[in-house]
């Protein structure tokens, strides 16, 4: 297993991070805990010593389950990170019953990383409003966690701001080689590592969409014709470590193959060993999916704000990825849940609200024709279940 050093407190850090969102589960949809439990200390017998967790997780089981996997001594072999659920906090008093709520259920007094959850402009303004500098602050100083953090999905320039605004040690991105210029991207990563901040990782494999050992037949070429034979997976974990800002990379392992798979690499995948036909190779596979892409949106959201509140990024996201990988099911999911209520202060965000005002056009840089996209979204994302996945999410979430 290599290591790397969080800039701030030269914590050395598993550049495999064990990501619990997506454990083994049973026939009932539970996890299956003994084999999650087996799989976490396997994972610590090799190494991998950061596990990131969150109050959602499995319908809020997660958190209970890795203080299970950490006892019998593993607690003392390992960083664990989890999370403060900004979408359920409207008090400052809830922030400390959150975070004392987790340290139960994960069966230690302190929390060695704890970030906020999931931040974008306006989340983050809404926290800073409710005094979470000041949670963070008191948390830090009476021993209850040891690191801030944050974990992201919104514009850059929110981004910068948010690593400006606090003397975070480390923060977690979204980050793989079709999303250099989606979210914080690389500009981001470099931004972040140039403050001293150690960058987690997380949707190396977007889902684990880019590690299907079936992609699309195009992708599959590019992979078979390289120089050097590599899985899917291989070749996107390779890409990230290859960045010596990288400090930790997430993986949900849920299948002891993926684990064995992910060690192995983890083990020799170090900064700068790629080649320059190698990274030549994942450029031609990124151009290859981004061609494929039905919408040739970056997520820039300079089309934000909508006066009808459509998401539009977010939806275009989706379809995207409906049109990539074809898992209808899955889109369909994710849509309710992304341009629902959940992370937008209540605000519908659907592209059937879309009244075909026009001001989006203008603003988008890649010109894309959004209200006629918008239609491509309705058609393909938006049926009368929409509503009721969307209540299933908010049951995910551990939010009803």
């Amino acid at each position: 297993m290599e290591y790397r050093t969080v800039p701030k407190n030269f914590d050395k850090l598993s550049v495999l991070g064990f990501g619990c969102m997506r454990l083994p589960v049973d026939n009932t949809n539970a996890i299956d805990e003994p084999r999650a439990i087996a799989q976490i200390r396997h994972a610590i017998d090799n190494g991998v010593n950061y596990f990131d967790t969150a109050w959602p997780y499995h319908g809020g089981k997660s958190e209970p389950l890795l203080g299970k996997a950490l006892r019998d001594g593993y607690r003392e072999k390992v960083k664990i990170a989890t999370k403060l659920p900004s979408w359920m906090v409207e008090t400052r008093e809830q922030m400390d019953e959150f975070l004392d709520a987790q340290r139960s259920f994960l069966e230690t007094d302190t929390i060695d990383y704890y970030l906020v959850h999931n931040l974008n402009g306006p989340v983050w303004e809404k926290m800073k409003s409710l005094g979470v500098l000041e949670f963070l602050d008191k948390a830090k100083a009476d021993g209850r966690i040891i690191n801030t953090g944050f974990s992201f999905h919104g514009h850059i320039d929110d981004f910068k701001t948010m690593v400006d605004d606090y003397p975070w040690e480390i923060c977690q991105i979204q980050y793989n080689y079709l999303d250099e210029v989606h979210q914080a991207g690389t500009e981001g990563l470099e931004y972040a590592a140039a403050r001293n901040l150690g960058v987690i990782i997380m949707e190396p494999l977007r889902g684990g969409n880019l590690g299907v050992p079936e992609p699309p037949p195009d992708i599959a070429d590019i992979w078979n014709n390289a120089p050097k034979h590599r899985t899917p997976v291989e070749w996107a974990l390779r890409w990230i470590w290859n960045r010596p800002e990288v400090t930790t990379v997430l993986s949900g392992m849920n299948e002891e193959a993926h684990i064995e798979e992910n060690l192995k690499v983890a083990g020799e995948a170090l900064p700068n060993s790629l080649s320059n036909e190698e990274l030549a190779v994942v450029t031609s596979a990124a151009d290859t999916y981004k061609r494929l892409m039905k919408v040739g949106c970056t997520g820039c959201e300079y089309c934000k704000p909508c006066p009808e509140g459509v998401n539009i990024s977010a939806a275009f996201e989706v379809l995207n990825k409906l049109h990539l990988f074809k898992n209808e099911q899955e889109a369909r999911f994710l849509y309710a849940i992304r341009c629902g209520d959940i992370f937008s202060g209540g605000i519908m965000g659907y592209a059937s609200q879309c009244i075909q005002c026009g001001e989006c056009i203008d603003k988008c840089p890649q010109n894309i024709p959004i209200p006629d996209a918008l239609e491509w979204v309705k058609e393909d994302l938006e049926d009368e279940h929409t509503p009721e996945r969307l209540a299933q999410g908010k049951k995910m979430l551990n939010m009803e």
